[in-house]
């Protein structure tokens, strides 16, 4: 790491470094994790945030961009550098080191509680949008932490979950992303709460120190999440760098109170539900044993902080792996210029962030069905409708909760928008969840307002031209959807008002797949996602088409009973092991394999423009491919290639894999010519003997716009 950090380690008492590879208190009470620093040495301290969404300090506005699952579904790697330079940049705005971003674990599971903060089912496109927003992040001289590694694919008993997953759908599936933001320089790397093949993941030693470090080349430090480790000398030894948060559940909490963030248990502040994180009855009330169950138990942790320096003078733990730890820690401090003051400096909220959420909201919109009613006619008469049409859907509960500063709202961006007339009407009482954070702050008396009024929306949509309906989900950390269908009666309000007026558009405000019975039945459906502060801005573009709707699905849509995850076994596990029986075998791959039509596939999606796949070729792994928008409007496209290996016998591979894609504008009437860089493992597989392997044979690789739609083929020799 260099002379200076080499002769830091030198000075250091043991008790300093054991200090730098724990949290403590944050005296400003600002930081999610915070590493006091020596003063004496000028080690300034270490300040981490979370932030998949925006920055999130209690009491503290920042920007709240959307959520990274709609970012992924612009298919533009591009933009999701610009997003992670603009996450960069509000965490140092706010005076902090590391921003606990992006998440890339893998979505597995449809009802994971928690996809709205992941990127997608496939690990060639998660592992691009990681490696984006991993460069955007350390772009701003901030430390990313892509999480949590590794095979953290639910919430329900994700502290305990032992999973129990092959080799080669580790390597194939889980580990991708984690190995792409590497290779362009995370500065950390977060641990899961999950177990992997029975070792605790802050323990271990294979994944961490082999895999992490060895193999992959990883120089930065590891990070437990929050009160995600037990023996400290296991997680050392099996490669942990820091254990976060290093201080009390009562410590951690209080700085969600509700008076500006200084307050203590103490002092008035809010008394932390530290029993409810187990099977305590009397505190069951406090927070509900599904949610509980989905948290760690901060009484388990043995800290650092109490017993490290202990176990390295007993010799249970090596000096030189705590000087590793504290090495680690110091060299990405150095890499981020936190020693010399050379530093890019931050800000937040500024208007080139307000202009981002829109565009990424806009751009990841999808457009699932259309039958000819979208985009809507300025001067169409309008009933929007929905039961949260009045405020901005800004994501899900749990860590990456942001408070904006600004917000705009569907009922107002709409109206502003139409040269019609607009008429709001709700339909039914607000659909509300109360979050992980809820819990933790105390604040669990949350009601929905409103009244159920289906026929006054019926009337609505009878008396307009155009139907719009508004619907979500909720989703929170901690815990995973009950099921894939919309809640508090949606579907019912959806097939009423559809019922009343056969132009009908559906706007769907999810964290990941739903069902949606009533799709015959409708003109138009929309896939939004949670599309932060410029919701309202963003959907007006997109309905009235100002903007293309140029999202394509990161996941695929289709009935519950259907995903590879409907087996208890699989999931949620059974007798505390949740067991990846289905292998590489996730998403589309999935579908393929059972010969089963999902209901929307995997990159799917449509456009306001029309375009036409003229040619394409392949040289070496790199694919060029022309398009022609034969549409009087201009469109953006994204041109998908997917790799269908050789039938080989005795070797069971997806019958098709992607292999890399690209999002590109196409000017009305003219032709672009598209390059896709189809990586070097394209066409392999890993073998648990032989490592990664390219079978020889004909390839062909489909071009196309989704994993069920390719337009042209070309074949390959390996």
């Amino acid at each position: 790491m260099g002379d200076q950090i080499d002769g830091l380690i030198d000075e250091l008492t043991l008790a300093e470094k054991v200090s730098l590879t724990h949290g403590a208190v944050d005296p400003d009470g600002r930081a999610t994790g915070y590493i006091p620093g020596v003063e004496r040495l000028d080690i300034p301290p270490l300040g981490m945030v979370d932030g998949p969404l925006g920055v999130r300090i209690p009491g503290e506005s920042s920007t709240a961009f959307p959520a990274p699952l709609a970012l992924a579904a612009t298919f533009d790697v591009d933009l999701a550098t610009e997003f992670g330079t603009a996450l960069g940049r509000e965490t140092r705005g706010k005076g902090q080191d590391v921003l606990l971003a992006p998440g890339v674990n893998l979505i597995r599971v449809p009802n994971n509680g928690r996809n709205f903060e992941y990127f997608s089912e496939d690990p060639v496109h998660a592992a691009a949008f990681s490696a984006a927003v991993v460069e955007g992040i350390q772009s701003m001289d901030v430390i990313a932490t892509p999480k949590h590694y590794v095979a953290n694919n639910q919430e329900r008993e994700r502290a305990s979950i032992d999973v129990q997953v092959g080799e080669r759908a580790l390597r194939e599936l889980y580990l991708p992303a984690f190995e792409a933001a590497v290779d362009v320089g995370a500065g950390s790397v977060m641990t899961a709460y999950n177990t992997v093949n029975g070792t605790r993941m802050s323990d271990h030693d294979r994944l961490i120190n082999t895999v992490l470090k060895g193999e992959f080349g990883f120089e930065g430090y590891t990070v437990s999440d929050w009160f995600g480790t037990e023996s400290a000398s296991a997680a050392v030894n099996g490669g942990l760098d820091v254990e976060m948060p290093g201080i009390s559940m009562e410590e951690m909490v209080a700085p969600m109170a509700e008076d500006d963030g200084e307050a203590s248990a103490d002092d008035g502040g809010v008394e932390a539900p530290t029993d409810a994180m187990s099977d305590d009855e009397e505190e069951g009330e406090t927070m509900p044993e599904e949610v509980a169950n989905g948290m760690p138990d901060p009484e388990t942790c043995e800290r650092f902080a109490e017993t490290l320096a202990d176990a390295v003078e007993a010799g249970e733990v090596p000096e030189e792996r705590l000087d590793d730890a504290v090495s680690r820690v110091l060299g990405q401090m150095d890499r981020v210029g936190m020693f010399d003051g050379d530093r890019v400096e931050g800000d937040v909220d500024t208007d080139a962030h307000r202009d981002l959420t829109e565009r990424v909201a806009a751009r990841g919109t999808v457009l699932l069905e259309n039958d000819g009613i979208l985009p809507i006619e300025e001067d169409a008469d309008v009933a929007l409708i929905g039961p949260n049409v009045d405020e901005a859907i800004l994501g899900g509960g749990g860590s990456s909760e942001t408070s904006p500063v600004v917000e705009s709202v569907p009922a107002d961006a709409v109206a502003e928008r139409a040269d019609g007339d607009v008429d709001v009407v709700r339909g039914l009482p607000r659909v509300v969840g109360v979050s992980l954070m809820d819990y933790l702050s105390g604040d669990t008396d949350l009601e929905p307002d409103g009244e159920v009024a289906i026929d006054a929306a019926t009337d609505a949509a009878t008396d307009a031209e155009v139907a719009v309906v508004l619907a979500r989900d909720v989703a929170t950390e901690a815990l995973d959807r009950e099921s894939l269908s919309l809640p508090d009666r949606q579907d019912e309000l959806i097939e009423a008002v559809a019922d009343a007026n056969d132009r009908t558009v559906v706007v769907l405000n999810t964290s990941g797949p739903v069902e949606t019975p009533w799709r015959e039945d409708v003109a138009a459906i929309v896939e939004n996602w949670y599309p932060g502060q410029a919701h309202g801005d963003a959907i007006a573009a997109v309905l009235y088409g100002d903007h293309d709707p140029a999202g394509r699905l990161p996941v695929t849509f289709a009935p519950e009973a259907t995903y590879p995850t409907a087996d208890e076994r699989r999931f949620p596990g059974v007798d505390g092991q949740v067991h990846y029986d289905e292998g590489v075998f996730v998403g589309y791959r999935h579908f393929d394999r059972i010969e089963s039509q999902p209901t929307y596939p995997f990159g799917h999606g449509l456009s306001y423009a029309d375009f036409e796949y003229v040619d394409a070729s392949i040289d070496g792994e790199t694919a060029t491919v022309t398009i022609e928008n034969v549409a009087e409007r201009d469109g953006r496209e994204v041109v998908q290639a997917y790799v269908r290996p050789p039938a080989i016998d005795g070797i069971d591979r997806p019958e098709r894999e992607l292999a890399g894609f690209a999002a590109i504008e196409v000017p009305a009437g003219e032709r672009v010519t598209a390059e896709i860089d189809l990586g070097s493992r394209a066409f392999a597989r890993y073998d648990d003997g032989d490592g990664w392997t390219v079978d020889s044979g004909e390839y062909v690789v489909e071009i196309g716009r989704s994993a069920r739609d390719s337009r042209l083929e070309r074949s390959i020799e390996r």
